[in-house]
């Protein structure tokens, strides 16, 4: 078993009830998100643990070999033809493990948030349509589902009855509109219940956004 993944731990209140498990994008670390305690609306909700893990680091093909934190290798900037399979799987595990330890602590699954931006994203689905128990939710911020030729297989019945958040920049010139749309319209036709929003912005968050995840959060939760 690898090491448990190096993570920052915000909680809202003492002996928290719900567990946030956050992943940021390519390139980024832990602390990218760490300040969103803070900004959203949490009013009304149990005690939350915010968990803010660090991917590890390794060369990413698509900017010359630079080494970097990441959750797998991107090897073209086209996101859909040429993807790191083993690169999601093993980042799968670790995620997992992070769940495992939010049970281990005494949060069920089904009280458990998986969230992300952009690489972070797609490692949120990966690993929530895997599941074995249900999770309170997913939340996709500017991203996409990962192999998803493979997501209609490998899907778990337990997984559809997860709600999913998925924002996206109408201009996003990374992960483009049209992948997010493709992902989105996966995962409907596959049974999930996906809540779309699209904003007027690149590849980033906006106040809206932060708006609109207060309000599911308040619903799921």
């Amino acid at each position: 078993m690898s090491t448990l993944l190096q993570t920052i731990e915000k909680e809202t209140g003492a002996n928290p009830s719900v567990a946030i498990i956050w992943m940021h994008g390519l390139g980024a670390d832990a602390n990218d998100f760490a300040p969103m305690p803070q900004e959203l609306d949490l009013r009304g909700l149990p005690p939350i643990r915010f968990v803010f893990p660090n991917a590890d680091t390794m060369p990413v093909t698509v900017n010359g070999g630079y080494v970097m934190r990441s959750w797998y290798d991107i090897v073209a900037s086209d996101l859909g033809r040429q993807e790191d399979e083993a690169g999601l799987r093993a980042s799968q595990l670790k995620v997992e493990a992070l769940i495992a330890r939010e049970n281990a602590r005494g949060i069920p699954t089904s009280r458990i948030v998986l969230a992300g931006f952009s690489q972070g994203s797609a490692m949120t689905l990966q690993t929530g349509l895997r599941q074995k128990d249900k999770l309170a939710g997913m939340m996709c911020l500017s991203g996409y589902l990962p192999i998803a030729a493979k997501a209609g297989a490998e899907h778990t019945r337990e997984s559809l009855a997860t709600p999913i958040f998925m924002g996206h920049g109408r201009m996003d010139p990374v992960v483009p509109l049209a992948r997010a749309e493709q992902s989105r319209d996966a995962l409907k036709q596959l049974g999930y219940d996906v809540e779309w929003h699209e904003y007027p912005m690149q590849h980033s968050l906006c106040q809206q956004e932060i708006v609109d995840i207060s309000a599911w959060l308040k619903r799921i939760l």
